[in-house]
């Protein structure tokens, strides 16, 4: 006997979010279920590409729908009913802001290799440098060729290994030139950067914001639609207290803090391999503590990681010692984007009485 697109769908609340913790079909993200030619098609309001919850919940609801015997086809759409529309970056899925309380903690190492790493699992990725007077970006990730113009008059991102890149730093005659412009100034530019390129289809946009908080990361958080930030900082209590004060102004902005990434929180001995707390240890628990963020991960300092703060600030190398440490920081970052994204269609969810299969009773 063939299952009905209902019974499948009440099937389907056994499989829960392992973030949230209550089963996919209560939290709304199952936006429909048909069944044609012994295939189940299911849309899921699933918004983070190549994030590992959501493939692991995905490969739970192929098991479901093999148990009942089907052939599964699943697709994600998470549109503008539920939240993910904006006028500003319509074609981006995700926008991830990388921050800072303070500069020189590896803010824009961490910012490149994130989109690196997501490109590699294979999203289509963006990197915006909004760090106007330091921008550091195309050091790491050099452009394959200079900005395109569009007929519209719209900056065509070059590309470096796959990821589309803006900078200032490829405004300037000379990498060497200072980028010597007041505020109203550096809002312009910014604004050029947001809505006067043309980024194409993205999954993530990845946005290095300046480190601090001033008028420049205040705006950008106001103009565009941001699903969350990444604030990067080391052990050291002088960082710390930046990251404290950049956290509470994500806050007063409602902008959802995905975490935070403890870098140069060790030193391994390239010889020998042991790890060495240099400027303290376990300075980012406190700041998870108090305000109950996740720890993203936590960096080593390695020559692999630029830590001599030449070109090579890139990992490419599989074998790298450091590699895993940026492949486990990538994937959690993939998945604090899934579960806030995934809050968002719950929370816009109408919880209504549920139709219940009948049941027999007695006479």
């Amino acid at each position: 006997m063939s299952i009905t697109e209902h019974e499948l769908e009440i099937k389907l609340e056994s499989v829960e979010d392992p973030d949230i913790g209550e089963d996919i079909v209560s939290l709304g993200l199952v936006n429909n279920v048909t069944i044609d030619d012994e295939t189940a098609r299911i849309s899921l309001a699933f918004n983070a590409p190549y994030a590992p919850s959501e493939m692991e919940i995905g490969n739970q609801i192929r098991d479901v729908i093999e148990d009942a015997g089907l052939e599964a086809d699943l697709r994600a759409h998470a549109g503008e009913e539920h939240g993910f529309d904006d006028e500003v970056l319509p074609r981006v899925r995700n926008v991830i802001a990388v921050s800072s309380g303070k500069g020189g903690v590896g803010k824009t190492t961490v910012a490149a290799n994130l989109a690196a790493g997501l490109e590699k699992r294979g999203a289509m990725v963006g990197l915006l440098d909004a760090d106007i007077h330091g921008p550091n970006v195309p050091q790491i990730l050099p452009a394959e060729s200079d900005p395109g113009v569009t007929p519209n008059e719209e900056i065509v991102p070059p590309r470096s290994d796959g990821v589309r890149i803006i900078s200032m730093g490829m405004m300037m005659e000379d990498e060497d030139d200072p980028a010597i412009l007041r505020g109203p100034m550096v809002n312009k530019f910014m604004m050029k950067f947001l809505e006067g390129v043309e980024w194409g289809r993205l999954d993530y946009l990845i946005v290095d914001l300046p480190p601090g908080t001033g008028d420049a990361t205040l705006n950008l958080l106001q103009s565009m639609p941001v699903t969350g930030s990444v604030v990067v900082t080391t052990p050291q209590e002088m960082a710390l207290d930046d990251t404290r004060k950049g956290i509470q102004m994500f806050k007063k902005h409602d902008t959802p803090v995905l975490g935070v990434v403890e870098n140069m929180s060790s030193f391994i001995c390239p010889s020998c391999g042991d790890q060495h707390g240099l400027f303290g240890t376990g300075g980012a628990d406190t700041i998870v503590d108090k305000y109950d963020v996740p720890l993203l991960g936590r960096i080593p300092i390695h020559p692999d990681f630029g830590a001599d703060g030449s070109k090579g600030a890139l990992v490419k190398d599989d074998d790298s010692e450091i590699q895993s440490y940026l492949e486990d920081l990538v994937g959690e970052v993939a998945d604090r984007v899934g579960e806030a994204n995934r809050r968002t269609v719950s929370e816009n969810v109408t919880h209504e009485p549920t139709n219940q299969l009948p049941t027999e009773t007695e006479d």
